[in-house]
């Protein structure tokens, strides 16, 4: 079975954000650049399918500059077998839209049976490009999986749902989305880690692909971000002082009534 995954790398979450002079994008300089957490889960799930079925391949496929090349390898040093970087200057400021048409792209000249993502990227938590995808592709998608089962050319899913899950079942091919709790993903080994610097890695631009510039990118873009900015700071808590219980609660009504205007 040839699985595809998607990976996206993102800021690291502890990484200190700041927003750029032009207050429409953050500052890269100092950023810790990781794999997508819930990439990570796809990862590990295309590699648990290939042992348990044995055969065929996983790719990692990713659109980004050249440093996306080490989240890249990491994949490959986590058990994946090969990468295909899209690496173009046209492609920098695509929305969800144009980034799925240059992912749905690669994917046309690549052989799958199962592609796999995380259910959505922790920079943007945009939840689109992979749905777009499925679209651009013509085939079924099923979001927040935490448990799948193939057989006989078709897949049955458990998914997340608010309040509880639901099970899915669709022919392949198909796109998965991985939700927390579906595994946990493995380490590189340091094996590993030698092997994925020998593993095949290709770089393709918008004309390998036959995909119009002016369909990507900021050019192509149908949503675009006018302007960053941080939440408001909130005001300090109070501490409500005094030794009997019902006068700290009489002092909360007040505030929350006189002050918090709530009640």
């Amino acid at each position: 079975m040839d699985i595809v995954v998607l990976l996206k790398q993102v800021p690291d979450t502890e990484t200190l954000i700041q927003i750029a002079d032009d207050k429409a994008s953050i500052k890269t300089e100092d950023v810790k650049w990781v794999i997508n957490p819930y990439d990570e889960f796809a990862v590990e799930e295309a590699l648990r399918i290939k042992e348990k079925h044995g055969g065929g391949k996983v790719t990692i496929l990713t659109m980004g500059p050249e440093r996306a090349v080490e989240s890249i390898r990491t994949a490959l040093a986590m058990g994946a077998d090969e990468g295909i970087l899209i690496d173009d200057p046209a492609v920098e400021g695509s929305d969800a839209l144009g980034t799925a048409k240059v992912l749905a792209a690669a994917l046309r000249e690549t052989s799958y049976n199962l592609i796999l993502a995380g259910q959505r990227a922790v920079d943007d938590d945009g939840y689109q490009v992979p749905a777009a995808v499925a679209e651009q592709l013509g085939i079924p998608q099923v979001s927040m999986v935490i448990k799948e089962e193939i057989s006989d050319g078709r897949i049955l899913c458990e998914c997340t749902v608010e309040g509880g899950t639901v099970v899915v079942e669709t022919e392949l091919p198909a796109l998965l989305t991985t939700q927390k709790g579906i595994n946990e993903p493995r380490y590189a080994s340091l094996p590993g880690i030698m092997k994925a610097k020998k593993k095949p890695l290709v770089k393709k631009t918008l004309a390998d692909l036959g995909v119009d510039p002016s369909e990507v990118g900021v050019s192509g873009a149908k949503c675009k971000v006018v302007t960053l900015s941080f939440p408001p700071e909130r005001s300090p808590g109070k501490i409500i002082e005094g030794e009997a219980i019902e006068d700290k609660a009489a002092e909360l009504v007040r505030l929350l009534r006189e002050e918090a205007k709530v009640i």
